[in-house]
Order: structure tokens, then sequence, then C-alpha cells
């Protein structure tokens, strides 16, 4: 019985300082009300005087495995140390994720020359002049970034690699099922921003093809030097084993023919290496052919793009709440300080 009362004692108390409260700010109702005129008028000043963004999404799949060669081609392929069929898992799902953000990936893409304004111009150059920070740095250096790397442009690059991977660069997968991934990125010129995402795939897409095809490529550019020099020395082996079986026409013992059955063992020889090389030659190239680009794009930003800026309604509405709350926070800890000194 007394647990009660002491309950209804403590709700009294506190609907007793809730009304107390209640009444302290109805006494500032003027102060309320000038104050939430003042932040009204400023959420129109925000909507008026704000720059619109634009969004540019880009929508790919990755691929999580090759595609598999004919069977007979692979087990042909593997007894020359060909692997038709293997994996990278450098350039994984979670990982692309990640190295679309690297410094290595957005800075290359923003030193790719596009044409903007008929014009031919760096998207790092055209970045600058966007957001105005040219001004800032042109009197002590050069922002010229054309044939030209000093110490001060890669300070510059590690700037903006910063601002775009914090702010306005979003990447993610579209559910935990699916291997879509959803890229956008938010720009205040619409032209820079899909000129952009795009360039960050093709980057993405070019490291991944130096990846994945290195080991090929090298293989395939040995077998194509090698092709061209036994070639070439197959083709004078015969030009002479020719030249000698002419003159041996008349020569009937094999000791005059010596020269000729060397010639002509040489000639097998350098054929047959030939038709070896020919054969691995092929074979790499399907090993390359087989190593297929890991993005397949299903949608690009189109323009004009979706553009984003604050509406005067909704500027208005949240504005005048948060002066509202704000001064309603400040009006009672200045009531709570009163009581208790």
């Amino acid at each position: 019985m007394d647990r009660i009362v002491n309950d209804e004692i403590k709700l009294r108390d506190i609907l007793f300082v809730c009304s107390e409260y209640k009444a302290h700010l109805s006494s500032n109702r003027k102060l309320l009300i000038i104050n939430l005129a003042a932040f009204m008028l400023i959420g129109v000043l925000f909507a008026m005087f704000s720059k619109p963004t634009y969004d540019a999404r880009l929508t790919f799949v990755i691929e999580n495995e090759q595609k598999q060669t004919i069977t007979g081609i692979s087990s042909i392929a593997s007894q020359f140390g060909f692997d038709l069929n293997s994996v990278s898992t450098t350039f994984s799902q979670k990982n692309i994720l990640e190295i679309l953000k690297s410094r290595a990936v957005v800075v290359g893409s923003l030193m790719q020359e596009k044409e903007i304004n008929n014009e031919d111009k760096l998207l790092i150059e055209h970045y600058l002049d966007v957001n105005n920070l040219r001004d800032s740095w042109e009197s002590d250096h050069s922002t010229l970034f054309k044939d030209r790397s000093t110490i001060f442009h890669d300070s510059i690059c590690h700037i903006i690699w910063q601002q775009i991977i914090q702010d306005k660069l979003s990447i993610q997968m579209q559910t935990n099922e699916a291997t879509i991934v959803n890229l956008s990125y938010e720009s205040l010129d619409q032209q820079f921003a899909k000129l952009f995402t795009e360039s960050l795939i093709n980057e993405m897409r070019k490291m991944y093809t130096q990846h994945n095809t290195s080991q090929s490529q090298m293989t395939l550019d040995f077998l194509k030097e090698r092709s061209d020099s036994v070639f070439l020395e197959l083709k004078r082996s015969e030009e002479e084993y020719a030249k000698v079986t002419d003159i041996n026409q008349r020569i009937i013992k094999a000791s005059g023919r010596l020269k000729e059955l060397q010639l002509r063992r040489q000639v097998e020889m350098l054929n047959t290496v030939y038709m070896e090389i020919i054969k691995n030659l092929e074979i790499s190239k399907i090993s390359l052919l087989n190593q297929t680009p890991i993005f397949n794009i299903i949608d690009k930003p189109i323009l004009p793009l979706q553009k984003n800026q604050v509406g005067l309604f909704f500027a208005v509405i949240m504005s005048g709440l948060l002066g509202s709350f704000l001064l309603s926070c400040l009006l009672i800890i200045r009531k709570l300080i009163n009581d208790n000194s």
C-alpha cells in the first residue's frame, strides 16, 4: 500500500514539474514566435541560395566465375601449363567495393582526358573549376596537370580523393544475395558526375584486365616473339637447303651429300618446333580471351541527371522545428540552473 502511495506521489511530482516548465515556455511565447519566424526565414534563404546537385547512378554486375572453356581445349592447354578455368581472388565481390574507392582507381579516373564543352580537358581540372578550388591554389602553384607531376599536384590529388570518397561517392551491393552493385556519385555539375562515374568503371575494368591477364599476356608475347624468330631461322635454312640440293644434283656419293642431309634434318627439326610453338600460341590466345572483363554494366547515367535540391516547404518546416527545439532546450536549461541556484 505504501509503495502505491509513493508511486502516486512521484507521478504527481513529475506532472507538476512538467506543468511548471510548460508554463515557463508559455510565458516566453513571444520569444518563441520571433525565434520561429527567424529560423523559418533562414530556411527560405537556404532553399533559395543552395546550389542543386546531380546524382549519377551506374549499375553493374560482378562476375564471380570465368566462362568455362571447351573440355578438349582445356585438357590440351593444361598439358602446356595453361589454366583456362582459374579464378582470380583479388577482385572478389567484397574487394571490388573497396578497390573502387582506392586512390589509384579514383585518381586514375580523374586523370583521364574527356571532351568537356568542346574542349579536351582532364577531369581533375574540371573538378577544380566546378568546385571553385583553382583560385585558392593558383596563386602559389600551377594547377595544370597536363605533362606535369610535382609534390603539389600529388597533394591536390590526395585532397580531392578524400573529398570524393568521404562525401560524394557511394558504392554498395543492391542486396546481400545478388551480385548487382549500385554506384552513385553526386556533383554540382551533371556532366562531370556522368563522365567521372563512367571513367571510374573504365579504370577499374582496365586494372582488372591487367591483373587477370598479365600472365597470359606475357606468355602470348613470348610465344609471338619466339615464333617469329623460329620462322626466320626456318626460312633461312630452307633457302640454304634448296641451294645445296641444286648443287648436289650430280653428286652420287653420300659424303658429297652430307651438307644436304644436315640441312634437311635442321629444316625438319625447325618445322616441328615451329608447329609446336604455333599450337601453343593458339592455346595462349584462347586462354587470354577466356579472361573476360569482370564488369557487365546494366545501366549507365543518362543526361539530364536526377536533380537534388532542398525544397522551400521542407526547408521552412525543418528550420522552424529546429529553431523551436533549440530555444526550448535553452529556456529549460536556464530554468533548471535558476531553480538549483
